[in-house]
């Protein structure tokens, strides 16, 4: 607001959080293939964590939706104070599920946060939907255009 010139008093901040919010909560959508995925994955006791870079208001989105429901944790970088692809954020994940590295698969479709937790030891897949848009795969990087193909991964 600073930048724009504009006086950020707290009233004005606290009603576009506001509006912000129920933006998000009207307005994001899933790809039709993520409940099913999660469903999947659960109903074979593979452990899930969501890792998301966000806002505050993305754990109430989640349980909206039903993601939550179907995850062992949610790890928000709003809430950890770390963003992917920093290491921190996966190490953060791994230790709510007790998983290992070496045990765990990423899946995201930015190169970069792929890479961040490929470098840590974990499989990473990278999901292209549609047009690539330039995003060159990291190296080491499997890709996959839909989550089916990932659960066929998993075994699940």
């Amino acid at each position: 607001m600073r930048a724009g010139g504009a006086k950020p008093r707290p009233d004005l901040v606290r009603a576009l959080v506001d509006r912000d919010r129920e933006l998000l909560l009207r307005s994001a959508r899933l790809y039709d293939d993520a409940l099913p995925f999660l469903r999947a994955l659960r109903s074979r006791g593979i452990k899930i964590a969501i890792v998301s870079n966000c806002s505050e208001h993305t754990r109430d989105l989640l349980e909206s939706n039903g993601v939550a429901g179907l995850a062992d944790t949610l790890v928000l970088s709003c809430e950890v104070g770390a963003e992917k692809p920093a290491a921190e954020i996966f190490g953060y994940a791994l230790d709510r599920l007790g998983v290992p590295a070496g045990q765990a698969v990423f899946v995201d479709d930015q190169p970069s946060y792929c890479a961040g937790a490929a470098a840590l030891g974990i499989s990473a897949v990278q999901i292209v939907r549609g047009d690539v848009d330039g995003k060159v795969p990291a190296q080491g990087t499997q890709v996959v255009r839909s989550l089916p193909e990932v659960a066929v991964m998993l075994g699940a």
